[in-house]
């Protein structure tokens, strides 16, 4: 489809260089985009059509610099899908005020820095650009040990259509929220392969999502079929997940 070829185009992908972050960057150089993806490690390899730059997203002077190195690079910027961000989990009632801080910059504040630096950019170009931001499951739906980065997410989230409401009609702002995502680690984060098929079961699609399953959703909403969605939050998450106490209902009968 031509709404789908991305020959031209300049697409930024904060945190794209594994996981979720990698798909979304192979999907756009796959279809002919001039890919630049960041992060604070220097990649072993890359694929075709994506080039990297070091650079801590957390720093607001390097999350500018990233911006500016992609103009420099290739003289434009159209797309900016903020994918870097995490937490590792800890008790909100012990958790110390730095660590605090920190959770919500990578998550919230940092997605502001580089989308801030990019619309400078994006308003002064013919066709402008797009910000997408990637959100979490967290933010519908906290868990016990990751209290700010569900709050973080959820303020991304309220982020999103503010941005959409002030940078339009040059540039548009949405987020993809994603459920349940299957990656190299989620057996181990999740406690072992049953775990992985267990959590998979309360998924009304029968899956957790892939990383690609994420990257196809960014490129769509890249691409001209999506011209005029913008302050939008679209959940990638299969349906969804039934409820807890139907889980335990399930759980206690088939016992």
């Amino acid at each position: 489809m031509a709404e789908l070829d991305f020959s031209g185009t300049v697409v930024l992908v904060t945190g794209g260089t594994r996981g979720i972050g990698g798909a979304i960057a192979a999907a756009f150089a796959t279809r002919d985009a001039r890919v630049v993806v960041c992060g604070r490690r220097v990649p072993e390899e890359l694929p075709e059509r994506i080039s990297f730059v070091q650079a801590d997203v957390r720093d607001p002077a390097e999350a500018a610099r990233v911006v500016d190195a992609t103009v420099e690079r290739h003289g434009r910027l159209d797309v900016v899908v903020n994918n870097a961000g995490g937490t590792a989990p800890g008790p909100a009632a012990t958790m110390p005020a730095d660590r605090a801080a920190a959770v919500v910059t990578l998550n919230l504040l940092s997605p502001f820095h580089v989308a801030q630096r990019a619309n400078t950019i994006m308003q002064d170009q013919q066709d402008g650009g797009l910000v997408l931001n990637i959100g979490s499951v967290a933010e519908l739906r906290p868990a016990p040990g990751i209290a700010l980065y569900a709050a973080s997410k959820a303020g991304l989230a309220t982020l999103t259509r503010a941005l959409a409401l002030e940078w339009g009609p040059k540039v548009r702002v949405n987020m993809i929220t994603p459920g349940l995502v299957a990656t190299d680690g989620s057996a181990r984060h999740y406690g072992g392969p049953e775990a992985v098929a267990a959590a998979s079961g309360t998924i009304p699609r029968g899956r957790m999502a892939t990383p690609e399953d994420i990257a196809a959703t960014c490129v769509l909403l890249a691409s001209p079929l999506a011209a005029h969605v913008s302050g939008a939050e679209l959940r990638v998450d299969g349906g969804g997940e039934l409820p807890g106490w139907l889980v335990a209902i399930r759980a206690a009968t088939d016992r």
